[in-house]
């Protein structure tokens, strides 16, 4: 558990998962928000079947975002280790050194996976409310607000990181939401 600790506390592995994080989020975040006003316009009727075809969304998008963090961090894991180990002119293989890289790819792994899967569940939510509090529009738009608030939060998150102002962050992620609806209700079909 201290290793662990240790890791999360590490400045670098907490940047590179926070930008998987984030960008596999946003990219979810978009996805589902696509998905769910695509579903309305092309006549899909009930929200059971809106929030099935997201979570296929979220299923596909939580392993893309897994497995390619996986194979990406270990190349990049692996190329580090080998310039130390010129460097150093010895082997650091089944050393802390080459372990510390293997936990490092896990964490990063799993927030790159943990990201798109927030992003997609979150917005689809009202769509396991349709018939009960909301018609299927009002699952549409409250599901689009969601997916703007996600994205603000993530927008905010990392103004507040950047030290930029939080708002404007927010705002400028949120708007893509916005414009993807918007894009998906001006596509024909």
């Amino acid at each position: 558990m201290s290793a662990l600790r240790a890791l999360t506390d590490d400045e670098d592995v907490r940047s590179i998962s926070r930008r998987y994080f984030i960008s596999n989020g946003f990219d979810g975040t978009l996805t589902s928000i696509g998905v769910v006003v695509g579903a309305y316009m092309s006549g899909v009727t009930d929200g059971i079947t809106v929030f099935t075809i997201g979570i296929g969304a979220a299923v596909g998008l939580g392993t893309s975002g897994v497995w390619s963090v996986w194979e990406i961090e270990r190349a990049e894991k692996r190329a580090e280790l080998h310039r130390i180990e010129r460097a150093m002119l010895t082997d650091l293989g089944d050393t802390r050194a080459q372990s510390r890289r293997t936990s490092a790819r896990k964490i990063n792994a799993i927030a790159s996976g943990v990201g798109p899967i927030i992003g997609i569940v979150l917005p689809l939510l009202p769509f396991l409310l349709h018939g009960v509090v909301f018609s299927l529009l009002e699952a549409v738009f409250v599901a689009v607000g969601i997916g703007v608030a996600v994205l603000f939060l993530f927008g905010a998150y990392l103004g507040s990181v950047s030290k930029q102002n939080v708002i404007v962050a927010g705002v400028r992620m949120g708007l893509a939401g916005i414009v993807v609806a918007i894009l998906n209700l001006l596509l024909p079909g």
